[in-house]
Formats: C-alpha cells, structure tokens, sequence
C-alpha cells in the first residue's frame, strides 16, 4: 500500500493534481451554496411580494407611516450583515439573510399595485436571463475585473446621487436615463461580483465556518445585483395599470 505521507512515493506533480482536483471540487460546491442561497432569496422576495399585496395589512400598513419602516428595513439588514458578518455565527447570518429576503419582499410588495403582471414577469425572466449570461462570464473569464469594479462602483454612487436629485427635482427624460445606466452598471457589477465572490473562497482558507459566512455574504451580493437589474428593467420596459 502506498505512502502518501511520504513525498517520495508520489510525483510532486501528482500532488499537485490532487490538490487541483479537491480545490475545483470545493469551489463548486461553494459556488452552488452561493447560487442556491440566492436564488432562494430571490424566490422567498417574490413570494412574500405576491401574497402580502393580497392581503388587507398591504393596504393599512401603506397607507400609514409604517411603510418607511417596511421600505427602510431592508437597508439595516444589509448593513448589520456587512459590519457585523465578522463578529456574528453563522447561523445567525443566515437567519439574517432570510429575514432581509423577508422584508425586502414586504418593500417590493408595491410593484404589483404599480405595474401589470404581465411585465413584471418579463422583467424578471428578463433579468435571470442576463444574470445567468453575466455571471457566467464573471465565473469563467481569466481577466481581471477588478479595474472595471472599481469604474462601476464610481458609477453607481453617481447613480444613486442622480437618483435622489431626480427624486426631489424631476427633470424630464431623467427616469429612463437613469434607467438606462443603471441596468448596465448592475450588469457589470453581476460579473464583477461573481469574479469577487469566487476570489472570497480561496480567503476563507478552507475553514467552513468561514466559507458559510463567505457563501452568504456572496450570495446577498449577488442577490443585490439581481434586484436592482430586474428593478431598473421593470422601469425601462414595464407596463403601468
């Protein structure tokens, strides 16, 4: 029986492959935890949206000052799971993701009363078309992005300062330009992030409390791109009732 605690009983090269084999092994398995988390999200989002809508408490809590809780609420989530992912379990970053996914279903909820559902499902088949394609890309190419990360990132804080002017001082055409440029920093983003996300399991170092977290926190990035491209497109191309 071999040795293999003795080097000279395999070809360095050997080793070397091993190593390969069991580092692409773990990388799928960590970027289809990332997938499945995500696209779990986005499914949980969806469905909260569709059956809160239905319901007598969409209109009392909408109608009231309630709803800039149920808008603003996703926005603590996603911070006290960015500055605190270090200093909480695993289980609780989890259980956090979900109630972000939760609560941002409670906040997208209003698409249904704004657009038919015709186009919201266009939008989404849409956007799940391109992200699929993007982050593909992201996944596979040898090329660094990272100089176009930081360009889109530039972009997306000009984005959200044109967003808030527009919001406060309507300018006419704005909406769709804004629109326009948002869908193509997001579309950027998702391969970028992807490239990101598949760079944070080779920092986890193999320690699977640290890839849990890792897989979560990728998965709520990617989730974050998903949204706001299906968000950017649903006012693009979506029909209004």
């Amino acid at each position: 029986m071999a040795n293999w605690s003795d080097p000279r009983s395999t070809p360095a090269s050997g080793l070397a492959d091993a190593r390969g084999v069991a580092v692409d092994a773990g990388l799928r398995h960590y970027m289809l935890g990332v997938y499945n988390y995500m696209t779990s999200a986005v499914l949980l989002t969806g469905i909260v949206a569709m059956l809160f809508v239905n319901t007598s408490l969409f209109y009392t809590v909408m109608t009231t000052p309630l709803k800039w809780l149920v808008m603003l609420a996703p926005l603590g989530f996603v911070m006290a799971l960015s500055f605190g992912i270090n200093r909480m379990s695993a289980g609780m970053a989890q259980m956090l993701f979900w109630a972000f996914a939760f609560v941002n279903g409670l906040s997208l909820s209003t698409i249904f009363v704004i657009y038919t559902q015709s186009s919201i499902a266009s939008a989404f088949f849409a956007t799940a078309g391109a992200f699929a394609g993007l982050s593909l890309f992201g996944y596979t190419t040898k090329r660094d992005l990272g100089p176009m990360g930081t360009f889109l990132i530039m972009g997306l804080f000009g984005l959200i300062i044109a967003s808030l002017i527009n919001a406060f001082f309507p300018i006419p055409g704005a909406n769709i330009v804004i629109s326009v440029i948002g869908v193509l920093i997001f579309a950027g983003l998702t391969a970028y992030d992807t490239q990101k996300v598949k760079s944070m399991y080779f920092y986890a170092g193999g320690d699977g409390t640290a890839v849990k977290k890792v897989s979560i926190m990728g998965a709520l990035t990617l989730y974050l791109d998903f949204i706001n491209m299906f968000m950017f497109l649903l006012r693009m191309f979506g029909d209004r009732r």
